[in-house]
């Protein structure tokens, strides 16, 4: 937590990594290094920060520092969703999230999640521990029909997984397109898509319109025995809508987000059958920080050229 600069304690960026990590920076350009943790080196003037890159699962220690940051242009999530940012960057400032950076291990785990749901995984593991030899047939994910519902760029690295499963995917977003692998339909088309699915993959972030989309009409809309794999946000699916189905025993949950989140001790959710839980876990993966460093690295290149930043969430100024 040093100033990247020897005689100077004024810096234009705001980085969670120092910038020999980085490969340097912008020529002329200095910054402050801060993860998140503890308090922000006390003899670094903030006034001429431009560049915020937010340290990553630290946005409530960020948001505090927002307000001390009067050149602010740019804040820089290394996250995929915003929702909990968002309200705190005023207008004038450009919110860019980190779009590219979590699809590869997000898409990994989602399969993950669903492959190891249908073929009953923890119920071997219980039965190792038991010592108990547990043959039979179980679910292949082979000729099953998985809907991705959110088909940005994490829904489309789920289904490049998918692909050698020899499965039908249906594609959903905001609004219906063809991308390279098939038509994407649109949210109207769920009622007639959702009797089809064995199983749902959720990649939608958290919005208004998002929040809740998961409900009782939904899921009861799903065939018997589907598999319902969130790495999206939790909010996205009512979770007493989903408890129901779960107690009666109609459908299998995998989840590595929740809600609420972190999941207390003594929710329902824990000792749900057929429920499978991570904590929130799918792109803590040691393929972060490469791709956070090259989107850092890239972003702050294309801002000190006066190019047009990847990612906009929202723009500002400039």
């Amino acid at each position: 937590m040093t100033v990247a600069a020897e005689d100077s304690i004024r810096a234009r960026a705001m980085l969670p990594y120092a910038p020999p990590e980085l490969g340097g920076l912008p020529e002329g350009w200095r910054a402050v290094v801060w993860d998140g943790h503890g308090p922000v080196p006390a003899d670094v003037a903030l006034e001429a920060v431009e560049f915020f890159v937010v340290p990553y699962t630290r946005v409530d220690a960020a948001v505090p520092v927002l307000g001390r940051l009067p050149m602010l242009r740019v804040v820089q999530s290394l996250s995929a969703g915003v929702e909990d940012l968002l309200p705190h960057v005023t207008p004038g400032v450009t919110l860019c999230n980190a779009r590219g950076v979590h699809d590869t291990s997000t898409a990994e785990h989602a399969v993950t999640l669903l492959l190891t749901a249908l073929r009953k995984i923890p119920d071997l593991v219980r039965a190792q521990e038991a010592q108990y030899w547990s043959a039979g047939f179980r679910p292949a994910l082979a000729d099953r029909t998985v809907l991705v519902l959110g088909y940005g760029a994490i829904g489309a690295a789920v289904e490049a997984r998918l692909a050698p499963f020899e499965c039908e995917v249906l594609r959903v977003a905001r609004t219906a397109r063809v991308a390279p692998r098939g038509p994407v339909h649109d949210l109207g088309d769920l009622p007639s898509l959702l009797p089809r699915a064995d199983a749902v993959v959720l990649t939608v972030p958290l919005t208004e319109k998002t929040r809740g989309l998961v409900d009782a009409g939904f899921l009861s809309r799903l065939r018997d025995g589907a598999v319902v794999v969130n790495v999206g946000r939790g909010a996205v699916v009512d979770t007493a809508a989903l408890l129901a189905e779960l107690h009666a025993g109609r459908l299998t949950a995998a989840l590595d987000v929740t809600d609420p989140e972190p999941l207390p001790p003594g929710h329902d959710l824990w000792t749900a059958p057929n429920t499978l839980i991570s904590p929130h876990i799918a792109a803590t993966t040691s393929a972060f920080r490469p791709r956070a460093l090259a989107l850092v690295r890239s972003q702050l290149a294309r801002y000190a050229a006066g190019e047009r930043l990847e990612n906009v969430v929202s723009a500002g100024r400039g």
